[in-house]
This record gives structure tokens, sequence and C-alpha cells, in this order.
């Protein structure tokens, strides 16, 4: 049976529902930019009846009712265009509203192994969003609505002037021709634009968030030619498609002059063959001005949805990329008894050329203590990873409690496993909000006992502002065992029934690793712990060593018969 490909949706649900659910929003701005239009009308139809039949009669009470009903229609016109422009920034703040968390959402459960680029691109992506958001939320996109009444401006000239509507009805395919003629060219600058605007952004994030690590080592220099040619090339590329934007608009409003203009040199010989009178000329070179006008905000606009095209493509391929999970209803994982077993799991990093991990076989009881040993690139971190779900294996599985992890909800699992990765990061807020992360199951109480535990609560004790202490960015200004020690914090934060650590204590100092792992001995009785590492002082919490060798497991057994068997190897000349 063959199996029919579904084609793509030419705009993808996460963007097309929430316009969907703004139309009644939508359907007010094109009722006010229709009445806009009529409005527009009336103001040429005044000037031709006062030149027509006030001046020549003299008729001032006529010009006083004339007047008053040309005021209302302006306040009124005032009125409709306020609103426009109001309906048109709440619908397009409300699609973004939207859009930006389906977005934000994806990003976070993104499968890791399936992401590309660095993350300044994956950052200057999110900002792309700015432009989809704009280009609903632009003036110009009301042009839209002012295309059908183009032609009935074209009609009342002709109502009016007879063959002077030829020049305006002239220039508008012209205008349009001029436009589309354009959009090749804009369409591959935009996208090349775009890219090079994304590696600008990876250099300046790559700069930023390793600032110490660039003044230490003298990264200057390379940083600041990448910066700079960056800037130069993503500066030319903007400039040709900005200039390339310009030909459509400006071509638009030389027409409207061109409009303007020949309306009045055929209508002087209309006006002497008595065939049009003078207020109709006067009104007739207005209402042609007007009927091409709103091409130029056609131009605009075509501008804006080449470059709202391109990054809305780059962020469909995000947005189309797997997420983490099964695909089917996931399982919610409840309370856990703690066991953990890789039954034939192999993994290659993408890109890498060596299997970080090959066909490996391990089994961990309950309340069982294992440390993961091995020289590095030798798999120990990897397997971390396979535990906590980040990446899922090309072959063989992971269970927990006899389960294979990809059946899990994501969250629900990582709920029951406390982690603490190589290099911990924090967030911006204070060290409460980095231990609790708004996890309804932790209060006050279990945040305080976490961080007895942690030793976290020895340097926040002589700190002002204690645990409401607001952190910058990654916890810079603490010391790299006080990070580490908010981030044993919040992995037993809940009493979590498995505990994955990857080196903990790697920045503390041996006075402060020793007093954690005393604490550590009372506190993860009858959980299941988990820990690669290098340090012999962290082996006093396990009971099980394991150790790996380029992604395959090369011993396995009882701690002190393991490292028994290492001193004696290492005894061996």
């Amino acid at each position: 049976m063959t199996l029919v490909e579904v084609p793509k949706k030419r705009i993808a649900d996460w963007l097309a529902e929430p316009i969907k659910r703004n139309w009644r929003t939508y359907s007010k701005v094109a009722l006010a930019a229709a009445l806009i239009n009529i409005f527009g009308l009336g103001s040429a139809l005044f000037t031709m009846t006062v030149y027509d039949r006030v001046v020549p009669n003299s008729a001032y009470g006529s010009l006083l009712a004339l007047s008053i009903g040309l005021g209302i229609i302006l306040i009124f016109d005032f009125i409709l265009k306020l609103l426009r422009a109001y309906f048109v920034d709440f619908a397009g703040a409300r699609i973004d509203e939207e859009i930006g968390e389906d977005v934000f959402a994806r990003l976070t459960s993104m499968r890791l192994e399936l992401r590309k680029g660095s993350t300044g691109q994956l950052t200057g992506m999110m900002r792309e969003l700015e432009t989809i958001r704009d280009f609903f939320a632009s003036a110009t996109l009301v042009a839209v609505v002012d295309l059908p009444f183009i032609f009935i401006t074209l009609a009342v000239v002709a109502a009016i002037g007879g063959w002077v509507v030829a020049v305006p009805g002239a220039m508008v395919p012209l205008v349009i021709l001029v436009g589309l003629a354009a959009q090749p060219a804009l369409q591959r600058i935009s996208a090349t634009t775009l890219g090079q605007g994304l590696l600008k952004q990876s250099v300046l994030v790559e700069t930023v968030g390793s600032i110490e690590h660039v003044k230490v080592s003298g990264a200057e220099r390379m940083l600041k030619r990448r910066w700079k040619e960056a800037v130069r090339e993503h500066a030319q590329s903007n400039l040709r498609q900005r200039l390339i934007s310009s030909v459509g608009t400006t071509f638009a409003t030389t027409a409207g002059m061109i409009s303007y203009a020949g309306v009045v040199i055929i209508g002087v010989f209309q006006v002497a063959d008595n065939k049009l009178t003078l207020g109709g000329l006067i009104a007739c070179s207005i209402l042609a001005g007007r009927a091409v006008a709103p091409l130029a905000q056609i131009s605009q606009l075509v501008g804006r949805m080449t470059a709202t095209r391109t990054a809305y493509r780059h962020v469909r391929q995000m947005m189309d990329q797997p997420v983490e999970g099964p695909e089917t209803e996931p399982l919610e994982m409840g309370t856990t008894a703690g066991a953990i077993e890789l039954r034939g799991v192999s993994f290659t990093y993408p890109g890498g050329s060596a299997p970080a991990l090959d066909n490996v076989n391990l089994k961990i009881e309950p309340g069982q203590h294992v440390a993961i040993l091995g020289r590095v690139g030798s798999g120990k971190s990897t397997i971390a990873r396979m535990m906590l779900g980040l990446y899922p294996p090309q072959e063989g599985m992971v269970l927990v409690d006899g389960v294979d992890l990809a059946q899990f909800d994501p969250y629900s699992l990582r709920a029951q496993i406390g982690s603490v990765l190589q290099e911990p990061a924090l967030f911006s807020g204070s060290i409460r909000e980095n231990i609790v992360l708004e996890r309804p199951f932790i209060d006050d109480e279990e945040m305080l006992r976490a961080s007895r535990v942690s030793g976290t609560d020895l340097f926040v004790s002589r700190i002002s502002n204690g645990y409401d202490l607001k952190l910058v960015d990654r916890g810079e200004g603490l010391s790299g065992g006080q990070r580490q020690s908010i981030a044993v914090a919040r992995a037993l934060a809940g009493k979590p029934p498995i505990i994955v650590m990857d080196e903990p204590s790697s920045a503390m100092d041996a006075q402060t690793e020793g007093d954690l792992i005393n604490r550590l001995g009372d506190e993860l009785k009858n959980r299941t712990l988990v820990v690669v590492t290098h340090r012999q002082p962290l082996l006093q919490l396990v009971d099980r060593i394991i150790i790996m060798d380029r992604g395959k497991v090369v011993a396995d057994g009882p701690r002190d018969a393991v490292l028994e068997k290492l001193a004696q190897g290492n005894k061996q000349p």
C-alpha cells in the first residue's frame, strides 16, 4: 500500500489560526477603510460644487451648508482613521502574543539533536517574529482594502471628466508592473540579508555571553574582525534591499504626480471645448492623485511581504521540527521507584564521526548509588543526558521502571529526576527563583531544606538580601562553587526519587565538597543516585562504579572491587 504524502499547508496553523481568530477585528479595519475612502470622494465633490455652483452664483448660504457637511465628514474621517490604527495595532498585538507563545514553547521543547545553528542564530530567528508582527500590525496592510476603491475612484473621474481618466488609468498598471518586476531580486536579497543578520547576531551573542573569556584569552581581535565583516556585509545587502524596495514606492509617487499633471493638461482642452467645468477639472485632478496614492502603500506592503515571507520561512523550519516526547498521547510519570536501564543504547552526536555510546547495556536498581567514571570523551556525560531524556538513543532504549522513557511526557519525567549538569546555568532573578523555578510542589520550607543540604544557606546567610538577591545572567558575580551549590539545591528540592549529577562539586574547595558529601549521605538514602565524576571524594556516596571508555562499558561492579582492580592496573609496569 502506497502512503500518500500530505502536502504542507501554505500557511502553517500556528500562524493561520491566530489570524482567523482576529477576523472580526480585521473586518472592522476593512469597514473603517471603506468609509474613509468614501469620505475622500466627498472632499473632491465639495471642491467641484464650490467652483461650479457657489462661486458663479455667490451662493454663500450654500457654501455654509456645504462647509458644515464637509466638517462633519472630516470629524468622522479623523475618528475612523484613529479607530483603524487602533484595530490594526490591537490585532497585531494579539497575533504577536499568540505566535510568540507558540514559538517559544516550540523552542523550549525542541529536540536537541535536531538543533541547527548557534545560540545567536536561534535568538536572531526569534527576533524575526518582530518582522511577522510588524507586517500584521502595519498600516500598510490596510492598503489591501484600498485596492477596490482605486477602480471606484477612476469610475468617478470618468463620470466627471470623461477621457481625462485615461492618464491615471494608464498609471495604475504601470505601477503594478514595476512593483512585480522588482520582486525576484527583492526575494533573493531578502534571504541574503536575513542570513547575514543572523550571523551578526551570532557574533554579538557569543561575545557578550563569554565576555570574560574573550578578555582573558585575547580574542578581541578575532571577534572584532568577525563583527566588522558581518556588519559590513549585512549593511551592504540591507542597502541593496532598501534600494530595490524604494524603486516601486518612488515610481508610485512619481506616477501620482504624472497623473495629477496629465489630468490638468488634458482637462484644460476639455474645459475649452465645454466638455468639462473648472470645478470638475479640479475635482478630477484631486481624485486622480487619490487613485494612484494607494499604490505607493501597496509597494511598501509588497516590500514588507517579501521580508515577512523570508522570516516566516525561517521560523517555520524550526516550527516544523519534531518536539520531545512521543507523537501519540504521552504517559504522565507519577511516583517512580527509581529503576533505570539502558538496553543496547547507541548514539552519535550530530556531526560526530565516532559514536558517543556504542551498544551500552546497564541496569540500575531502585535506591542504588552509582558512579560513572572514564576519560574525557568516554561517554559518561552522554549517559547522564540519556537518562534525562535530553537526547533519544539512535538504537536501543532507555527505560525507567521498565517503561521506555520516550513514552513519557518530558516535563513529568524531569519532575521525578533532580539533575545537576556539568556546567550549571543560573537564570536572571533571585536565588529563591533559581531554586524553586515556580514549581508548584516546592514551598519555602522545602526550598530552605534543600538549601541547607546543598550548603547554599552558608553563603546566603551572609548576604544582606539573602534569597532575594537578584542575579544577573548565569549568576555572574557568584563563584563557581556557589553556582554549583544553588544548582544542587535546585536538584534536591522536592525530593525527587532519582538524582543525576555530572561533576556537581568540580568548582568547590575540599572543605566545602567534604561537607556537601556528608550531608548528601543522609539526604540520598533510599533514592537512586547516578553521579558522573573524576573526583575521588564523591565515590564515598556510591556503592557501585561503572567505567566507560570510547562509548563502551569496560568495567562494572561494587565500588571497592572496581577501585582495587584499578589500583592493581595502575601498579603494573
